[in-house]
């Protein structure tokens, strides 16, 4: 069965609410969800679960990511393509080697700006 990882922006005051709604919308696939919070914003969590990848649908403020197990960094393929590009004079090699030990414990995004980074605490791990 092929999964792909999801994670729901929430603000920790509807952190029950996300939650449940996620339960609802989703089958997650290792019946657990991991939530994140921002360090510099304490208040803006980060709720990640794996589903499969076949047929479902994406509820509001919910992404599809990637995770680099060895250093936790959590990452868009477009964050990606912008690490790529930044550090390879501009050209964007899928076979560029990234130094994911600089994103240590990330979260990965990008906007109008150019790559966000956003630095993670492990803030709690719900078993479904």
């Amino acid at each position: 069965m092929k999964t792909q990882l999801l994670c729901t922006f929430a603000h920790k005051k509807d952190l029950d609410l996300i939650t449940d709604y996620i339960t609802k919308s989703y089958t997650i696939t290792e019946r657990r969800m991991f939530v994140f919070s921002d360090a510099d914003n304490r208040n803006d969590l980060y709720v990640t679960f794996n589903i499969e990848a076949v047929g479902y649908t994406k509820t509001p403020n919910t992404i599809s990511i990637h995770r680099k197990k060895e250093t936790n960094t959590l990452y868009t393929v477009n964050a990606l393509n912008t690490i790529i590009c930044a550090a390879n004079n501009g050209v964007l090699d899928k076979m560029f080697q990234v130094d994911w030990t600089l994103y240590r414990n990330s979260l990965l995004l990008t906007n109008d700006e150019g790559l966000r980074r956003i630095q993670l605490q492990l803030m709690r791990r719900i078993n479904l």
